[in-house]
């Protein structure tokens, strides 16, 4: 015969009941390294390296890839001229490396920002003068590497009637930037970015607030959104180290500055959409440039 329920036995075994669960949690939230992933968890470094490595041996052009601060993923763009058949490949390299990667499209098409019109001009192209550097008494202006690729001299306009300077360095692809020493003294060359007056050099962080100023769409703004990004814009053009952000341009902005404040952090290489409907850019590190050469802002 069973005893008859009373109120306290019941209290008694739902004491008991929570006591057992109590210890059981305590114990499966100590199991140290043996617990069960995080959901969200950032991949291995190990994972990430390898599916970097698989994306740059597809050498698909129109894509980009950078690691995100966030996420701890690769993150992989893809323009608008990547073919279905590439984006099937693409995907199979993030499948081989789940959880390291991630996929997405770009708007427009990426591209070295190259035009006619108001800037730097040479005889096929213009550009944007990045910032004005000095080595002892002789002053240069940086810009993109793309730009001064095979371009001996730089005027102030398109009628190519008064000399700037010329081109003494050139490092495209890989990196991209230029260095271009003036030689006609009619051409003043101030240490400023429009109105800004600059100091010195920055070094870029995600997250950061940035401006950029160019010939042909003047200064714009946004955040960094990626460090060490790779863009691959086609014909064995690959360009590695590079700052990504969110600011649009357009072309003929391409050498353009990329500063924070009167800091200047990097030179413009390229990027997709346009600033009517948005886009993303690219930018080389200033400091490389100022290194290889033994220049300064001022």
């Amino acid at each position: 015969m069973r005893a008859p329920r009373t109120t306290i036995g019941r209290s008694r075994l739902i004491a008991s009941v929570l006591s057992l669960l109590v210890v059981t949690a305590l114990a499966m939230s100590d199991t140290g390294a043996s617990a069960a992933p995080t959901v969200g968890a950032a991949p291995s470094t190990a994972s990430v390296t390898g599916a970097t490595s698989a994306v740059e041996s597809l050498a698909i052009a129109g894509t980009s890839w950078a690691v995100e601060e966030r996420t701890g993923k690769l993150r992989v763009l893809a323009d608008a001229t990547v073919s279905e058949s590439d984006l099937v490949r693409l995907r199979g390299a993030a499948r081989q490396f789940a959880g390291a990667v991630s996929l997405d499209r770009l708007g427009g098409s990426l591209r070295t920002l190259l035009s006619g019109g108001d800037g730097i001009y040479a005889s096929a192209w213009r550009c944007s003068a990045g910032v004005n550097v000095q080595s002892g008494s002789t002053y240069y202006f940086v810009t993109a590497g793309h730009c001064t690729d095979g371009v001996s001299t730089w005027y102030t306009t398109s009628g190519l009637t008064t000399a700037v300077g010329t081109t003494v360095a050139t490092s495209f692809p890989s990196d991209d930037f230029g260095v271009v020493r003036y030689s006609n003294p009619a051409v003043p060359h101030p240490g400023t970015i429009g109105s800004v007056d600059v100091t010195g050099t920055a070094t870029a962080y995600p997250g950061q607030s940035v401006c950029r100023r160019g010939a042909t769409t003047g200064v714009r703004c946004g955040v960094v959104t990626a460090l060490n990004a790779t863009v691959n814009y086609g014909s064995g053009a690959v360009v590695h180290g590079l700052i990504q952000t969110n600011i649009c341009a357009e072309p003929g902005d391409s050498g353009g500055p990329l500063y924070a404040g009167d800091k200047v952090i990097g030179i413009l290489s390229g990027g997709s959409g346009s600033c009517a409907a948005g886009g993303t850019t690219y930018y080389q590190p200033i400091q490389e440039v100022l290194n290889a050469y033994g220049l300064s802002v001022y």
